[in-house]
C-alpha cells in the first residue's frame, strides 16, 4: 500500500455543540437525511443535525440504564444494560425492541427484499434477528465466542468474535448458515466493514493492520492486507514503531474508497483498488474511536475520545470528547487510475 499523500489541516473542522461527558462509543448518519446519531459511555444517545458550514445542532437525546456500545442509522441503540432500542424522532418516544443475556454490542438494520430486520450482536455469544412487531428474535445464531463487531449489506453479513472467529452470512440463502473461519490477522478484531460490491470485507484490529478479504475463490488472490496508524519511535537507540489500534473501518458512498481512524489520532482515506493513501487528517488531542460519512459522502463525522487503550489509569481529566464534522472534497475520496504493472 502507497504511503504518498499530502495532510489535511483538521482547523477548518467544526465540532458539534454538546457532546457526550464519557466517551464516544459510536456513530451513524440516517440514509434519510443528515442526521447523526452518537451512542456513549454516559448511557446517553444524542443525536444532532449536522452541517458542514457550522448550523449544527442537536435535536434529540435518550438514555440507556448503562453505556451505549453501538447505535445505527435509524436510531436503534443497543447497551451494556443487555437492551435494544428503537427512538423515534418525531414522537420523541423510546421502545425496547431486543433483549439478551449479555451486553448488546453492535446493532444494525438490514433492508431485505421483502422487509427490513434489526440484527443485534452480544457478547452473551448470540446474533439475534428481530421483527419490530413482535416481542422475540424470528431467529438465533449461537457464536463460538462474544460479538466484537459486525457489518451488513444484503445479502453479505460479516461478524467478529472473540478469539479471532470471523462469521460470514449469505442472508438470502438464510439466517442460521455460516463459514466460520480464522481472523487475517494475529490480534484482535476490532471493526470488520463490508465492501460496497459485497464480493468481501476489511478487517481492522488492534496490532495496526487493515486485511480485505474475498468470499469467492476466484477472487482470493486480490486479498491483502496493510500496515497502518503506526508512528516511529521517538527513541534513538528504539527504531521499532509505535502500533495503534484501528477502531473503525467506513466506505465512501459515492467512489467506493475507504477511511480508516485508530487510537493514534489521525484518519486516513485510502483506494482499496490502487492500493494508495489519498489522504491524511492532521493528529487529533487524543484516539478517534469511531467515524461515519453522511449518505451522499459529502460530510465526514469523526469522534475524539478517550478509547480506554491504557485501562482505567489513562482516564483523566484531560482527555476530550468531541464530535468533528468535516466537509468532504470531491478530489480527496475520488479514486487513481490504477498503476501499471
Amino acid at each position: 500500500m502507497s504511503v504518498t499523500a499530502r495532510f489535511m489541516s483538521n482547523n477548518a473542522d467544526i465540532g458539534l455543540p454538546n457532546p457526550p461527558n464519557d466517551s464516544i462509543s459510536s456513530l451513524s448518519f440516517s440514509n434519510k437525511a443528515d442526521y447523526l446519531a452518537v451512542g456513549s459511555w454516559d448511557n446517553s444517545v444524542r443525536v444532532y443535525e449536522v452541517s458542514p458550514q457550522g448550523q449544527s445542532k442537536g435535536i434529540a437525546v435518550y438514555a440507556h440504564h448503562a453505556p451505549v456500545l453501538s447505535e445505527n442509522s435509524r436510531i436503534f441503540s443497543g447497551s451494556v444494560d443487555n437492551t435494544g432500542h428503537m427512538f423515534d424522532v418525531v414522537t420523541g418516544q423510546t421502545t425496547q425492541v431486543a433483549q439478551h443475556a449479555g451486553p448488546v454490542k453492535i446493532v444494525k438494520w438490514v433492508s431485505m427484499p421483502h422487509a427490513g430486520v434489526l440484527v443485534t450482536g452480544s457478547w452473551d455469544k448470540t446474533i439475534k434477528y428481530w421483527d419490530l412487531r413482535a416481542p422475540s428474535p424470528i431467529a438465533t445464531v449461537k457464536l463460538p465466542e462474544r460479538c466484537y463487531a459486525l457489518d451488513a449489506r444484503y445479502p453479505l453479513m460479516v461478524a467478529a468474535t472473540a478469539e479471532r472467529r470471523i462469521l460470514t452470512f449469505d442472508l438470502a440463502q438464510s439466517p442460521i448458515l455460516y463459514e466460520n473461519t480464522a481472523s487475517p490477522q494475529r490480534l484482535q478484531t476490532r471493526v470488520v466493514t463490508c465492501c460496497p460490491d459485497k464480493i468481501g470485507f476489511a478487517v481492522g484490529g488492534i496490532e495496526g493492520r487493515v486485511s480485505f478479504c474475498y468470499l469467492e475463490e476466484n477472487n482470493k488472490r486480490n486479498e491483502y492486507s496493510f500496515r497502518c496508524h503506526r508512528q516511529n519511535s521517538s527513541s534513538k537507540k528504539n527504531d521499532q514503531s509505535l502500533i495503534y489500534s484501528i477502531n473503525d473501518i467506513n466506505f465512501h458512498p459515492v467512489h467506493g474508497t475507504f477511511s480508516t481512524c485508530g487510537s493514534d489520532g489521525t484518519v486516513h482515506f485510502w483506494d482499496r483498488d490502487a492500493r494508495m493513501r489519498l489522504k491524511s487528517f492532521n493528529r487529533a488531542s487524543g484516539p478517534i474511536v469511531c467515524s461515519a460519512f453522511n449518505r451522499t459522502g459529502s460530510i465526514f463525522a469523526y469522534a475524539v475520545s478517550y478509547d480506554w487503550h491504557k485501562g482505567f489509569s489513562g482516564m483523566t481529566s484531560k482527555q476530550p470528547n468531541k464530535i468533528m464534522v468535516h466537509a468532504v472534497k470531491d478530489e480527496d475520496v475520488r479514486k487513481r487510475a490504477m498503476r501499471s504493472s
